[in-house]
């Protein structure tokens, strides 16, 4: 059984009741069909109105949900004949981005992503999903290997931001993440980016310098972590439902501000439900985008680029 976030404790009380009638009914011999099928109508009604009035503090919470699919899952139901290109070519291999050549309906592509793992042991080799600098160059070397044989580029991000540590500072993290956001504004080919979970600060946006911006209808991006922003603002971190809010983190606030492109949806309960169910809508949304981005030559597919990202953000002068 999934792990049940605090707000699912209403449908997990109508499943209870449901497995206690099956159990009666074994045990009795008693056919309890009807009030089984009556209490299943009312989790799947529970459900879907929990799930269509979601608070941003709510899909913080779905985006990371520990049986979210990652990155390998969505290559594995999106993509045919994976190929994994390791290093960044200066002696090390960042397991927390995953990177390589695929196809998707006979089309190649070339897709990288952040990387979670779903156990401790899988955490600790893909560092919980926070890249360092070694990880951003080797992000780099795939996006210009893709735009030197004009192969369209994929990226799938889910990271609660790059890494912190002393390590990363030592090897140039931010200078990192601001080459991979010139180059990326430079590269000669479509670019379509989706964040599937958590879409973190720079560590995300050094993924994320894309044609086509897209969100999972329970992930959120944000410049800075719910909690990081109430530790600052409110010095207690317990308010990130309240930040959350502010932040305007989810799909249908960054349409608004013309952050994103579009909304992907999600089956009924979050994509660790159904990860057959949300790669299909991924795919066709990636797809659809390559189709429409190839139609542009190459200056035009620039300059669109650029003035995407030059627009965002206004300000007043007094």
């Amino acid at each position: 059984m999934s792990a049940v976030l605090d707000f699912e404790k209403p449908i997990m009380e109508i499943q209870e009741k449901i497995e206690e009638l099956r159990k009666i009914s074994l045990e009795s011999g008693m056919d309890f069909n009807k009030e089984i099928e009556t209490f299943e109508q009312q989790a799947e009604d529970c459900r879907k109105e929990l799930y269509s009035n979601l608070k941003p503090s709510q899909k913080l919470q779905i985006a990371r949900h520990p049986e979210r699919p990652n990155f390998l899952d969505y290559v594995n139901n999106i993509c045919e004949d994976f190929v994994e290109l390791h290093g960044d070519r200066e002696g090390m291999d960042d397991r927390a981005i995953i990177g390589g050549l695929a196809k998707i309906d006979g089309r190649p592509v070339m897709i990288i992503g952040t990387m979670k793992g779903k156990s401790t042991k899988e955490n600790l080799e893909y560092n919980f999903g926070m890249p360092q600098p070694q990880g951003y160059r080797k992000a780099l070397r795939l996006f210009k290997h893709a735009s030197k044989f004009n192969i369209p580029i994929v990226t799938l991000i889910d990271t609660p931001g790059a890494y912190p540590g002393i390590s990363a500072e030592e090897t140039n993290q931010g200078g990192a993440i601001a080459v991979n956001l010139r180059e990326m504004a430079k590269l000669n080919v479509p670019v379509i980016a989706i964040i599937t979970g958590e879409g973190c600060s720079g560590g995300a946006l050094g993924l994320a310098v894309a044609d086509k911006v897209f969100l999972l209808e329970h992930a959120y991006y944000t410049v800075i972590s719910p909690e990081g922003c109430a530790s600052i603002l409110w010095r207690d971190a317990t308010k990130a439902a309240d930040a959350a809010d502010a932040l305007k983190i989810t799909a249908k606030d960054l349409m608004k501000f013309d952050i994103i492109d579009g909304e992907i949806k999600e089956p009924v309960g979050g994509a660790h439900t159904n990860y057959e169910e949300v790669s299909a809508n991924m795919k066709k949304t990636i797809l659809d985008s390559i189709d429409e981005l190839s139609k542009l030559s190459v200056e035009d597919l620039k300059e669109q680029r650029y003035q995407k990202f030059r627009k965002m953000g206004a300000f007043l002068e007094g």
